[in-house]
């Protein structure tokens, strides 16, 4: 994802921002035939102030010099944002980033009694790329990681190549898509982790829907919301979350499936917290 890779993620994300608008909804005409659907590069560079040559380079990977200012105005033409914009200002300013360091797979323990004491929620722990790095006893009774071979602890792995991921999640076209919008953030983020090459490009080869999806360019932080997890033993569970990175590491983020106080995924969650604790 670094070099020519990153030159044509920019040019992609901002081809696909430009055909979800159409030009009547800018004010422009819409009279005339358009070879492809949303906006031209020139209506864009026309609507956000800089000359067509600039938003070209733009497009093409080679507006590293870019200012905020035009950042801005080009975002604000193609309406994206929060994360959008975000994702955009990394990946038309590219900086190498340094790569994991020695441990930073590891857990500190605090955290692991963190994740233990959370006795009401299934937790776990995520790392840069969606890897899974810890779990409690809840996390994994709902998530199933401890089956799971260490190399295949990664959720993006779980949703497209493990089978019994479209049998956790009852809204699976839903999850899928939202777990290839948070990948995307974090390939942005480090266009340099070969690691993180490898696993969107085994993904890309083994899952069309993971090929697809990706295709759509989506980005999306997912800081917080509900999951609906369809289990095996205590049945569905309808799972609000939250997240929070650790101060130590900000490459790891804990995750929290905690159900509202009295509902019956609380009650159905408390069997099964009783089952893994026998």
């Amino acid at each position: 994802m670094n070099g020519d890779r990153t030159e044509a993620e920019v040019g992609d994300f901002l081809r696909s921002r430009r055909a979800r608008i159409r030009p009547e909804e800018v004010g422009l005409p819409a009279h005339g035939r358009r070879r492809v659907p949303g906006l031209r590069r020139e209506e864009v560079a026309q609507l956000a102030g800089v000359s067509v040559d600039y938003y070209i380079r733009l497009e093409q990977g080679r507006g590293t010099s870019v200012s905020d200012a035009v950042l801005d105005a080009v975002a604000r033409v193609l309406r994206l944002d929060e994360t959008e914009q975000a994702y955009l200002r990394t990946v038309a300013r590219p900086r190498r980033r340094p790569g994991p360091q020695a441990g930073a797979s590891r857990v500190r323990p605090g955290v692991q009694l963190l994740l233990d004491a959370m006795e009401r929620s299934a937790a776990f722990v995520l790392g840069r790329r969606m890897d899974v790095l810890a779990w409690n006893a809840l996390g994994d009774a709902v998530n199933g990681f401890s089956r799971l071979a260490p190399a295949e602890r990664n959720m993006a792995r779980l949703v497209f190549l493990d089978p019994a991921g479209r049998e956790l999640y009852p809204e699976w076209h839903a999850v899928a898509a939202q777990t290839v919008a948070h990948l995307r953030v974090h390939a942005g983020r480090y266009a340099d982790d070969p690691e993180l090459c490898a696993l969107v490009g085994e993904l890309s080869v083994r899952s069309e829907d993971f090929r697809r999806l990706w295709a759509d360019h989506e980005v999306r932080e997912c800081a917080y919301g509900v999951k609906t997890v369809r289990h095996p033993v205590a049945g569905l569970l309808t799972l609000p979350y939250e997240t929070m990175t650790t101060p130590s590491d900000p490459e790891q983020t804990i995750v929290a499936y905690t159900p509202e106080p009295g509902s019956e995924t609380a009650e159905r969650l408390a069997l099964l917290g009783s089952w893994v604790t026998l």
